[in-house]
């Protein structure tokens, strides 16, 4: 008898067995390093190590306040009482002021706009809306560790592309071409560009990007390009958003306010959806039906879109002068160092340095908090070339914090060797 129940007027009891509950095959294969090392931080810090945290792309974390006026706009609107479910797709003002930014970038073609809660929500409802079970989909290697956890959810094959280190992280248009249906019998369905890069900073030449595109229309192949980092420019490149290159091929760009707005906390993504009208009508219904499911993105944070991409961008030149001296301080810092070398990023804030080490990046990840408190992410997080070691780390703290930690990886190196 799996259980029995007893009435009383005061009390009812049950009799139970246990059951394990056995968690889904999936869930097994989703790793997310960026947060899977807090694990051996807080260890660490029981121990009382001193954390230095080098491992999230969190602006206001360190010393980066967010705009004023965008905080005021979410402000207003709650208090006008823009409070209740928003439009599945975003408010009108939110689509408006993206659709602007996007056709001033020079996307044309745009089909559909829709507000997500961030990037990370943009992601996962429009691989939803495209993918069935075991289509692939290739993304970058090095890249953002969010794109393959999201494939393996849907039961949906991530095939990686290399992006080449001594090109300066491009990526390699011939493996590219390799992967392209090479899975067994799965279907490529799409691939996946991040402009500028996380975890590299580099920045896609518009050789590259157009190299991308034909590709993708020979194999019919939707393009997702990922351009959340696209005004944090901290040399005098071109950024050149995909979307601007055609106005006939399907491209799904995401972008939001936590990186150039610093507001990762608002969760203001969105996604625009460019190409010809009829190549994209049933799949625009299909995101949208996805919207529609989970009813609304944060409704008083959407007037926070208008005022960030329509009001004063004063605060940008502050962040990139901020951005340059710590790049620059990180790089030399990094390259000082015996059996570290480190492309110097061209945007964002992130550096992805190699390491000439014997043993996996991972255990040096974890032995380095342990030992000495600094937290960075193993490359093997984010994928890297097979047979080399990496780690990810921000530098976005302030000099003094920066020049702290890397004394003391430093230091961890020799005893490593």
């Amino acid at each position: 008898m799996a259980h029995s129940e007893q009435s009383s007027s005061s009390s009812r009891t049950v009799t139970t067995i246990s059951h394990e509950v056995i968690p889904s095959e999936r869930s097994q294969r989703v790793r997310y390093a960026i947060r899977d090392i807090m694990l051996v931080a807080q260890e660490a810090q029981a121990a009382g190590k001193q954390l230095l945290r080098l491992n999230i792309g969190d602006p206001p974390a360190y010393d980066f306040l967010t705009p004023r006026h965008v905080i005021e706009a979410t402000f207003e609107a709650m208090l006008a009482g823009h409070n209740g479910y928003a439009p599945s797709s975003g408010v009108e003002e939110a689509l408006r002021s993206i659709r602007a930014e996007s056709e001033r970038q020079g996307i044309r073609s745009i089909q559909e706009v829709f507000v997500s809660a961030g990037v990370s929500e943009a992601i996962e409802v429009c691989f939803a809306a495209l993918l069935n079970p075991g289509d692939s989909v290739l993304i970058p290697s090095p890249g953002y560790p969010l794109y393959e956890a999201a494939l393996v959810k849907l039961g949906s094959e991530p095939i990686t592309y290399q992006c080449d280190e001594q090109d300066g992280w491009q990526p390699d248009l011939d493996d590219i071409e390799r992967r392209v249906n090479a899975q067994g019998n799965s279907k490529t369905r799409a691939i996946v560009v991040i402009n500028p890069s996380n975890p590299t900073g580099a920045v896609c030449r518009r050789e590259t990007l157009r190299g991308i595109l034909e590709i993708a229309s020979r194999h019919g192949l939707v393009v997702f390009s990922d351009e959340i980092y696209n005004k944090l420019l901290i040399d005098p490149v071109e950024h050149v958003p995909t979307g601007s290159l055609t106005d006939e091929l399907p491209i799904v760009t995401f972008n939001g306010l936590s990186k150039t707005y610093l507001a990762p906390g608002f969760r203001m993504g969105w996604i625009v959806v460019s190409g010809r009208e009829k190549d994209l009508l049933h799949y625009r219904e299909a995101i949208a039906k996805m919207m529609r499911v989970r009813l609304s993105a944060h409704h008083p944070a959407q007037f926070s879109i208008p005022a960030a991409l329509e009001g004063d961008q004063g605060h940008l030149k502050g962040v990139l002068a901020k951005l340059r001296q710590r790049r620059d301080l990180t790089v030399s810092l990094l390259n000082s160092i015996p059996k570290i070398k480190c492309f110097s990023p061209q945007a964002a804030f992130y550096a992805f340095p190699r390491l000439d080490i014997s043993r996996p990046d991972s255990e040096f990840v974890m032995e380095l908090v342990r030992q000495t408190g600094v937290i960075v992410v193993p490359g093997s997080g984010f994928g890297q070339a097979p047979g080399t070691k990496h780690f990810r780390m921000v530098f976005l703290p302030p000099e003094e914090i920066i020049q702290k930690a890397l004394r003391l990886v430093g230091d961890f190196m020799q005893k490593w060797s």
